[in-house]
């Protein structure tokens, strides 16, 4: 597994061009003997096993294949050799713990029923998940429940982290224009200047979630770029806003838009100046459905021991679009933890890097994990 993985973090793949990691996925899982499908949203992998006992049970285990637009900055010898392309959210090591989960399980296929292995493209903000779903993944391998894992650094390595109900936020993005008359630096009031128009729209979408959320609520506006102007003397006519909304359900993203839109439009116009908000979701919350996050609990405490399964860990403010499949058919997203973060090696860092002692522990997980979905007389 540590070759596959050192492999796979040599050669990364961005959204949709994982042709490499694919074709090297579906050639294990062939040797492996399971069956396997290539070409769902592009470059997506499926591997199908049975059991050797009869059932009609089928259960979906899901990785994710693609790496990140980063420069590593890594030196060991397995660092990336494509410049500006990096696994730096250890997607490799996903892919390489469900696969040795698959070798062995192929070895070993004494459960009841059918294992759907999903290797997916295109998480890291292409919405893969979706894809694969839109192109009828669940139509062409039916399952009854589909289960996810990732790396976490900041959780030691030998823990686990399950959630009852959300894990990871949803995510919006947005532009906010702004526009003003242009004019002269040295004459303002010839002109309806958009900068500290800004400014005071930026402070009063910050107050959305200081002073109009309940604090027993979650939710996160970031204004993360501006632009406008190009010259020392010269009020520009224009200036756009950008940035992300997270939150944990629909009804605070609703919540979380029609207050920018109504600060966009009262703080603009009162300026003189006309503003317009474009608000684009993203990816969906991610949210267990609790019987199945309970079962994830159950096979980890069986393997690490349930001190070592963290049940109360928050919820985490970044993305996951594991959520389109959760959308689709009941299950659970977990984490495994990959040992400390510190000096850089957090996830989305240059310095970041999966660490390999963890997959035998994260491959156990997944063998363990289809053995208890599909036993002969499993009834759900």
């Amino acid at each position: 597994m540590q070759q596959w993985r050192r492999d796979l973090h040599a050669h990364p793949e961005t959204a949709y061009e994982e042709h490499r990691t694919a074709a090297k996925v579906a050639e294990l899982l062939r040797e492996f003997g399971l069956e396997v499908h290539t070409g769902l949203a592009v470059t997506g992998v499926v591997g199908v096993l049975r059991g050797r006992q009869p059932g009609q049970k089928s259960v979906a285990l899901r990785a994710d294949m693609d790496a990140l637009n980063l420069q590593e900055l890594n030196t060991f010898d397995h660092c990336s050799t494509h410049p500006g392309k990096m696994h730096g959210c250890g997607h490799d090591g996903h892919t390489t713990m469900l696969l040795g989960a698959a070798k062995h399980l192929a070895e070993n296929p004494d459960f009841a029923g059918t294992l759907v292995f999903i290797f997916q493209p295109a998480e890291e903000g292409r919405a893969g998940a979706k894809k694969m779903c839109e192109e009828g993944l669940f139509d062409k391998f039916p399952v009854d429940a589909v289960y996810g894992m990732h790396n976490w650094p900041g959780l030691d390595a030998g823990y686990f982290a399950v959630h009852n109900g959300p894990v990871m936020a949803s995510m919006a993005v947005f532009d906010i224009d702004i526009v003003g008359q242009g004019a002269h630096g040295g004459m303002p009031h010839l002109g309806v200047d958009p900068v500290p128009v800004a400014a005071q729209l930026i402070s009063a979408l910050q107050s959305i979630v200081a002073r109009g959320l309940n604090p027993l609520d979650s939710g996160v506006v970031s204004v993360t770029r501006m632009h406008g102007g190009d010259a020392y003397n010269v009020i520009p006519e224009s200036i756009r806003l950008s940035g992300t909304c997270r939150a944990f359900s629909a009804e605070m993203q609703d919540h979380l838009e029609a207050e920018m839109q109504r600060r966009v439009e009262h703080i603009c116009a009162a300026h003189g100046a006309n503003g317009t908000l474009d608000y684009r979701r993203g990816y969906p919350a991610t949210i267990n459905d609790p019987e199945h996050a309970q079962r994830c609990a159950e096979v980890t405490g069986a393997l690490v021991g349930e001190a070592k399964v963290k049940r109360c860990e928050p919820p985490s403010m970044g993305a996951e679009d594991f959520s389109f499949m959760l959308e689709q058919r009941p299950g659970a997203y977990i984490w495994i933890g990959n040992g400390s973060s510190e000096g850089g090696r957090g996830l989305h860092n240059p310095h970041y890097d999966f660490n390999d002692e963890i997959l035998p522990l994260g491959a156990s997980y997944w063998v363990n994990l289809a053995q208890a979905c599909l036993t002969p007389d499993s009834s759900d």
